[in-house]
């Protein structure tokens, strides 16, 4: 199977066709030695990146709120806007991104209290790795041990962060076998969580299996 920018423009629509030249590039190049390798389990995965990244727009977690209002509302359990109630005063995170990470996800994921491991390992990559315990099991794969030069590398260069869509999905999901049987809605909760943003998920698998074929 064989990617065209072109066909990865007409499923993901917003980028330039450069972009999608770039992007199918390393796709080509990368797939195949993960076993995304034929066209019915590449629209799941397809799809699946090009919701996370926001079409390739996205490779690092924003963790710089602008609002208390928005804070609160992705993180109900841990903010409201007084501080009261056993929880913490969103206003006190906005436009903190470093204060506002290691908060929320330190103490789990790996994640060291008292530490930067929250904001060093947040969602990074074209499926936003996220966690100490996944960047050190993603360098383990490649052979490092140096995680802060991992992130770096899945924040700035597409190349490694096609790379670690593919283990996400293919080595550290096992999805491959659900991908195969098109369980996409199964998928995307292994991803995910839950299914947040399955209308716009859904809307790209179609596209895919409209235009990618074998």
């Amino acid at each position: 199977m064989n990617l065209t920018g072109k066909t990865l423009q007409l499923i993901a629509e917003t980028p330039t066709l450069e972009r999608c030249n770039e992007i199918a590039n390393y796709l080509n190049l990368i797939c195949p030695n993960y076993g995304l390798n034929n066209a019915n389990v590449m629209h799941e995965f397809l799809a699946t990146i090009i919701h996370e990244s926001g079409a390739f727009r996205i490779k690092s977690e924003n963790m710089n709120y602008t609002t208390a209002e928005r804070i609160k509302e992705v993180w109900p359990s841990r903010f409201n806007l007084t501080g009261k109630d056993g929880k913490l005063n969103a206003n006190n995170y906005i436009r903190n991104p470093k204060l506002l990470a290691n908060t929320v996800y330190n103490g789990r994921m790996g994640n060291r209290t008292g530490t930067d491991d929250g904001f060093n390992f947040r969602g990074s990559g074209f499926i936003q790795l996220t966690g100490r315990e996944s960047f050190t099991a993603y360098a383990k794969y490649h052979g490092g041990t140096d995680l802060e030069y991992y992130a770096n590398l899945l924040r700035t260069d597409d190349w490694w962060a096609v790379d670690c869509a593919c283990w996400e999905f293919c080595v550290d999901k096992k999805l491959l076998p659900l991908a195969q049987t098109d369980q996409f809605q199964t998928i995307t909760k292994r991803i995910n969580g839950g299914l947040i943003g399955w209308k716009e998920r859904q809307y790209f698998y179609a596209r895919a299996k409209q235009y990618l074929k074998d």
